[in-house]
């Protein structure tokens, strides 16, 4: 049985950042907020109230949480290019989850991520080698290159995807 936390698995990679799979990360970036969108659109608002798994969060939580995850992103990115390795804070992703802004539509969060995805592609597609390989310090996982960091958001935006259309496949949604 699959581990419906982590539908696709774990973000893993040990090659090497090129410029191919910056530029194939940034197209999977730049394609979340359609597919989040197409993968939502027919939803009723209880569908969209369903956990993706048990104790796990609603579709409309996970659509929120994409959001609210890559603006945290977007402000690394930036920290990592306009300071030396700076210390990034992390926040309460379940308690923000659990905010009152969580029951907000999800097209509220999909516009903001039609927007949020055109300004990442736009910072980052053009940097250089020596900016990708910037980096931050995350108090938990330690020093992330910019590069890794793209790969990881791409693959944040498929993995809660998945969660959606893992669970519209699995009721027949």
């Amino acid at each position: 049985m699959t581990d419906l936390r982590y539908p696709i698995g774990q973000f893993t990679w040990d090659g090497e950042y090129t410029q191919e799979v910056i530029s194939s990360w940034m197209d999977e970036i730049e394609q979340l907020p359609a597919q989040m969108r197409h993968a939502v659109s027919d939803l009723s608002n209880e569908q969209l109230n369903t956990e993706y798994r048990e104790g796990g969060w609603t579709i409309r939580q996970v659509v929120h949480h994409v959001a609210d995850s890559h603006m945290n992103a977007y402000i690394r990115f930036k920290l990592a290019l306009t300071e030396d390795k700076p210390v990034i804070k992390t926040y309460a992703e379940d308690k923000w989850a659990a905010m009152p802004d969580s029951v907000l539509p999800v097209d509220i969060s999909l516009q903001l991520l039609d927007s949020l995805h055109l300004r990442l592609s736009q910072l980052l597609r053009p940097l250089s080698q020596d900016q990708l390989e910037r980096t931050f310090l995350h108090p938990e996982s330690g020093e992330v290159a910019i590069n890794r960091n793209i790969g990881i958001y791409a693959w944040h935006g498929k993995h809660h995807l998945a969660h959606i259309t893992s669970l519209c496949q699995r009721k027949g949604w």
